[in-house]
């Protein structure tokens, strides 16, 4: 069995968003000689996920929304003391107690998840008509890395 491991770093410009990776990965495999097998694509960051879908701006507009609606990214600061005692308050979320603003982040990962697994077939991702792979940034604007890697035969 082959094995190849490739690394990508991220640093977007927007805090949330799509990249398309799907040549990265086939690359990747293209570059393990990996005829028939698996490659997983993993964020390694809990802020970030991989996800499968069409690449089709309005898709990503309503994914987005829809993630805002599950996890809003508000923070606003507690009016009172009590509000402060009984966080979450408004949207606002216990991660961000300890200063941080990106708990919203964290559970649109959870939600989107931070691997996929990918048939590769005659030494190709074996992928639908529609789909492609994509980065999913939502706390970015610093580096976040990503792995590759291709198993098989």
């Amino acid at each position: 069995m082959k094995s190849h491991t490739v690394y990508r770093t991220f640093n977007t410009e927007r805090r949330r968003e799509f990249v398309r990776i799907t040549e990265d990965v086939q690359q990747a495999v293209d570059d393990s000689g990996v005829s028939e097998g698996l490659a997983l694509v993993s964020a390694m960051h809990i802020t970030a996920g991989v996800w499968v879908n069409d690449d089709e701006p309005g898709i990503q507009a309503d994914a987005l929304e829809w993630l805002d609606k599950l996890a809003p990214a508000t923070w606003q600061e507690p009016p009172n003391d009590v509000a402060r005692e009984l966080l979450p308050d408004g949207g606002d979320y216990r991660h961000h107690r300890g200063g941080e603003d990106n708990g919203d982040a964290h559970l649109k990962n959870l939600l989107v998840h931070h691997q996929v697994i990918l048939p590769v077939t005659d030494g190709r991702l074996d992928l639908g008509p529609w789909q492609a792979v994509f980065y999913c940034e939502f706390d970015g604007r610093r580096d976040k890395r990503l792995v590759i890697k291709v198993l098989g035969d």
